[in-house]
């Protein structure tokens, strides 16, 4: 899950990056400061604006959770934050097993044309741009499929029942 915030108007990150544990700073490498919290398994993004980037949590509550942990460490720093920012969910990535090997050449001609991008020699899946819900579907030929560009878990889900029906629907899946 990626999600954002803004906790304050403006960061000096030169001088949290002295004061927070487990932060990168490398203004050559990268803009912001990069903060990695062990629990949850979280990596933090700050930017010299006050916005956020809260990369990696597998729920909502993790990242309330790991920006929590972010917001107290700043503060113990002495930098006032804005206590409870408005988190919001970018994107979410997420994974399903359609559980038996497809053939990615037969599905590519059997779905719409214009929504679908094959090209094995380039990268080992099939990409499936849905419309409703707007999210881009990978396709693997182990049946494994990789869901990115919702924006919350209901359109994950529609997303995989309505590829696993066209699969089916075209004679692709069992």
């Amino acid at each position: 899950m990626v999600a954002t915030t803004t906790l304050c108007k403006e960061l000096d990150l030169k001088s949290l990056s002295k004061s927070l544990e487990g932060t990168q700073y490398d203004t050559e490498r990268f803009p912001g400061l990069v903060c990695r919290i062990k629990e949850p398994k979280t990596s933090i993004l700050l930017f010299r604006s006050g916005k956020v980037v809260c990369t990696g949590g597998k729920n909502l509550e993790e990242v309330h959770t790991a920006i929590d942990q972010l917001v107290k460490q700043i503060e113990a720093a002495g930098v006032p934050v804005t206590r409870t920012p408005e988190i919001i969910v970018q994107n979410i990535v997420a994974s399903a097993d359609l559980g038996c090997v497809i053939n990615l050449n037969a599905i590519a001609l059997s779905l719409s044309l214009e929504k679908v991008e094959y090209e094995p020699e380039q990268f080992p899946g099939l990409v499936y741009r849905l419309d409703t819900p707007k999210v881009v579907m990978l396709l693997f030929g182990s049946g494994k499929i990789v869901c990115t560009g919702a924006r919350k878990t209901e359109d994950v889900e529609l997303a995989v029942e309505r590829v696993t029906k066209e699969l089916r629907d075209a004679g692709q899946l069992r």
